[in-house]
């Protein structure tokens, strides 16, 4: 059994200034103030809109992850109605393969520390989880019947598209103390990356 921790990438290049240009192109079109349009006011011009709260304009961009997380977080992500997803099966995925390692992979918690009896227990529990998985898949069940009795801790991988105002509305929910420690770890993550990457649009959420 392997133990890894949540992680993500883009799944293309991003350029954070281009996706401003094509959104204020766009929403321009909504006031004809398309002769504005200079090499440097998309930053002004989107920081304007969101103050207003027209946000629909930035559904004009969109970006696209891979999420490397559990399925019990997955499970969260994919109520966010305004995106697409694609994740690995387990209908399909056979981990008693070789592609696999011959062992499921799974997700450590965020919120128990290694050595305490929470972790002891969720770990033999991960460990007995995989020893009757591979039983199950050696006496002739199908990997969509032995994947029944596999945890939410079970590592998966989702590719995820979203529009900008999605992402800020994802970012807002998932990033709260309120939310999910595992799904909060990996937001605030991504959060932080977003930033980086995309001037202004998500500088308002903390």
């Amino acid at each position: 059994m392997k133990i890894i921790e949540p992680s993500f990438e883009f799944m293309e290049d991003v350029n954070g200034e281009n996706i401003l240009r094509k959104i204020e192109k766009a929403g321009r079109i909504c006031y004809k103030s398309e002769s504005n349009i200079s090499e440097h006011s998309a930053e002004k011009f989107i920081q304007n809109i969101i103050k207003r709260r027209h946000e629909s304009v930035l559904e004009h961009g969109n970006i696209s992850v891979k999420l490397i997380c559990d399925r019990g977080v997955t499970h969260e992500i994919v109520r966010h109605r305004i995106a697409s997803y694609s994740q690995e099966s387990t209908r399909y995925c056979n981990y008693s393969a070789d592609k696999f390692g011959q062992e499921i992979t799974v997700i450590k918690p965020c919120f128990w520390e290694e050595g305490s009896k929470e972790y002891a227990i969720w770990k033999e529990s991960m460990e007995q989880i995989e020893k009757n998985y591979l039983a199950l898949l050696s006496l002739g069940a199908k990997p969509e019947q032995a994947r029944s009795i596999l945890p939410n801790s079970l590592k998966t991988e989702i590719a995820i598209t979203m529009n900008l105002r999605e992402w800020r509305h994802f970012f807002k929910l998932r990033t709260e103390l309120t939310a999910h420690p595992q799904m909060r770890e990996i937001a605030c993550k991504m959060l932080l990356e977003f930033k980086q990457r995309i001037p202004i649009v998500f500088d308002d959420i903390e």
